[in-house]
């Protein structure tokens, strides 16, 4: 279908028309001068006689990104009004470069840079959660990208809260989108539960659509589509109900990041990462196993922290409450200390005890502004698992970019794909709310430990000697899984996930 003229250009008070930007289903969109603050912005403009529905949607959208805007990878609103025709527009940022949509079809995109982009996609999409919205449209057309080269989340235009049901209109909609349903989904990145006669819809959901973009940037086609094969909208969605996505291709693609996707994009919305927190965490992961520095996971809190009290200097230089890699823990931990605090399991973006701060903050000091990779260890003994990353700002946005070094599997690597990877024993025993998990090492060492967690928390990691480990108190209705890493001379495999229904 050939792309559809944009509507005449509105007459605006304050901003000179520079010329057409796109078009879509439900708006369209234009690039203008603003007079005061002289700047060039893109307007969206919705189409002529859209309705009391078309009105209340477009609203609702100005007021979703406008609660959002002051997110870094994530388009800013500047103002918002009617147009003296009666259409309704929304003045934003302007994105001078191309979308990830764009980008992607002239090349696909290097390792470092689809992972450095989804960590901050993964930090805008949690943001835009723990403010109770759902964007239920990601896809890489509604990725733009600023002058900086930094990537910025658009279109909320069929954002919903998270507690309400799926909104009757579509949003602005591009080239990529396929009419399916009432709501205007993009049917190439969507999750399954999104085909059903009364669509589900949620965090996970999002999740599933931005590890489907990730996917579509490094193939250089949307998961499920096959080269040369039949793709329409019903083919697609069949093969997104049967879990099917279209192997990437790429030699360079390490195993890991090949897992975190197939996770993220799950039939089941049960077995993907529970938020865009964990899966921006498992992307992290996979930086460090490559050698490159973890992109920060910028995350707004709910609520500010307030110290009882209200102690401390209000200039001195804080830690910015954002989400870390937790260290992993040692096979032989000491006792705890007051100088060696117990290492303790990170779910959220909250901001660790005050001593920790500051003893973060004179790490950071030690080693220079920006990011530092913090060696966790106990007495002599070999200092194994990931990087604890501590960032410690003093003011301003996100960083500069910077070079990336070249990939490299020294001692410092946190995860091993060539590492010993155990294999199950047997399926999990199930005894009411008890379950028994049992695994085998295939080629055991002396010193070996066993990493595990409950699969929803995977960064509450415990270690073990022994190869099973048993849970009590478990919901008779839930189906439990459990991640197994083993862990070895610095190193640890990919995880094992084991699961009991």
């Amino acid at each position: 279908m050939a792309a559809r003229t944009p509507a005449n250009p509105p007459e605006l008070s304050g901003y000179r028309y520079l010329g057409p930007i796109g078009a879509g289903g439900f708006a369209d969109v234009f690039r203008y001068e603003q007079e005061l603050p002289r700047r060039t912005v893109a307007v969206k403009v919705l189409l002529a006689e859209p309705g009391p529905a078309g009105i209340a949607a477009f609203t609702s959208e100005a007021n979703l990104m406008a609660r959002l805007s002051t997110h870094p990878y994530i388009v800013t609103v500047y103002d918002a009004g009617v147009a003296p025709d009666g259409r309704p527009y929304l003045v934003m940022e302007y994105c001078s470069r191309p979308t990830l949509a764009q980008r992607y079809r002239e090349r696909p995109l290097t390792v470092d840079e689809a992972l450095r982009t989804g960590v901050r996609l993964a930090a805008a999409v949690e943001t835009a959660h723990r403010a109770g919205i759902l964007h239920r449209d990601i896809k890489p057309g509604n990725v733009l990208t600023n002058d900086y080269g930094w990537p910025a989340l658009t279109d909320f235009g069929i954002a919903s809260a998270t507690d309400a049901e799926p909104a009757g209109h579509g949003g602005g909609g591009g080239a990529d989108t396929e009419g399916s349903g009432s709501f205007g989904l993009s049917v190439p990145w969507s999750p399954p539960e999104m085909f059903l006669d009364e669509p589900r819809h949620d965090e996970r959901s999002d999740v599933f659509s931005l590890a489907a973009t990730l996917h579509t940037v490094l193939a250089g086609r949307s998961p499920f589509e096959v080269p040369e094969g039949p793709n329409s909208a019903a083919d697609l969605m069949a093969r997104i109900e049967r879990g099917q996505p279209t192997p990437i291709g790429r030699d360079d693609i390490p195993r890991s990041l090949v897992a975190v996707l197939a996770r993220g994009m799950a039939t089941r919305p049960e077995d993907r990462y529970a938020s865009a927190l964990e899966f921006g965490r498992a992307l992290q992961r996979v930086e460090l196993e490559l050698g490159y520095p973890a992109t920060t996971l910028e995350v707004a809190e709910a609520t500010p922290a307030v110290a009882a009290g209200g102690g401390g200097d209000a200039d001195e230089t804080r830690v910015r409450a954002i989400p870390t890699i937790s260290p992993t823990i040692s096979p032989a931990p000491a006792p705890a200390s007051p100088a060696s605090p117990p290492t303790e399991p990170r779910t959220s973006a909250i901001p660790e005890p005050e001593s920790r701060q500051k003893a973060a903050t004179r790490r950071g000091r030690q080693g220079g502004r920006g990011l530092s990779g913090v060696l966790v260890g106990v007495g002599s003994v070999l200092v194994v698992g990931m990087v604890a990353l501590v960032i410690v700002l003093t003011g301003g946005g996100p960083g500069r970019e910077g070079a990336r070094p070249t990939p490299t599997h020294t001692g410092g690597s946190a995860v091993d794909p060539g590492a010993i990877l155990p294999a199950v024993d047997g399926a999990a025993e199930r005894d009411g709310t008890t379950v028994v998990f049992t695994w085998a090492n295939p080629a055991p060492g002396d010193d070996d430990v066993y990493y595990w967690a409950r699969t929803e928390a995977p960064d509450a990691r415990q270690a073990v000697r022994e190869t099973t480990v048993t849970l009590t108190g478990v919901d008779l209705a839930s189906r439990v899984c459990i991640n197994v890493e083993v862990g070895r001379a610095g190193r640890t495999s990919p995880p094992l996930v084991i699961c009991a229904n």
